[in-house]
């Protein structure tokens, strides 16, 4: 890590104690998406320490907007350059699990980001995955009910009627999809008898 992870180091620090001290529980996140011909794209990362599917986000920053914030952190995560949206798009709430083992219920305003340039280097690079995925793929990947159905809120996807479960999506979504799709088939018949 160079001279300047070590600074970024710091200032998360500074911003996540700032934020425990205030006793502040917000959040600030980008929503990557980019255009692909007609369909929409979404790019998830993966998170440090569970490797589950996020997007990027962090403690709002001191001399910096919320949405810049926000868009300094899929710099930082994701090596993402665009534009970011001025106002939030909505908010999810999360369980932030600190340092000192306890957790936080933390609540996340979250800025899309339309990405214009994705970098060879970035701070984080080597520390977590990036993948760009469909909306339903995405939304289908992270954990929080909130933020899966954000996701399928901006990209106009019903996930309830979406019937084309996607290869990608995780097998214990999977496996819950076709259960899902048994259930609603059968409770469908039994309807129109």
């Amino acid at each position: 890590m160079g001279f300047s992870g070590v600074l970024n180091d710091v200032s998360r620090s500074d911003d996540e104690m700032e934020g425990r001290k205030s006793g502040k529980r917000r959040q600030v996140a980008a929503l990557p998406w980019r255009g692909e011909g007609d369909a929409l794209r979404i790019l998830l990362v993966s998170s440090r320490e569970t490797r589950r599917w996020v997007i990027p986000k962090g403690w709002p920053m001191k001399g910096r907007t919320d949405p810049q914030a926000a868009a300094q952190e899929a710099y930082e995560e994701a090596g993402l350059k665009g534009a970011i949206a001025p106002r939030p798009f909505g908010e999810y709430p999360y369980l932030k699990r600190l340092k000192n083992g306890q957790a936080r219920m933390v609540k996340v305003d979250v800025y899309p980001l339309e990405v214009k340039e994705t970098l060879s280097a970035w701070p984080e690079q080597g520390q977590r995955t990036l993948e760009w995925m469909t909306p339903v793929e995405a939304a289908l990947a992270v954990q929080e009910p909130e933020l899966r159905d954000l996701i399928a809120r901006f990209a106009g996807v019903d996930l309830a009627s979406d019937h084309d479960m996607p290869a990608k999506a995780p097998t214990p979504v999977r496996v819950a999809f076709q259960r899902l799709r048994r259930r609603v088939t059968a409770l469908w018949g039994r309807y129109r008898r």
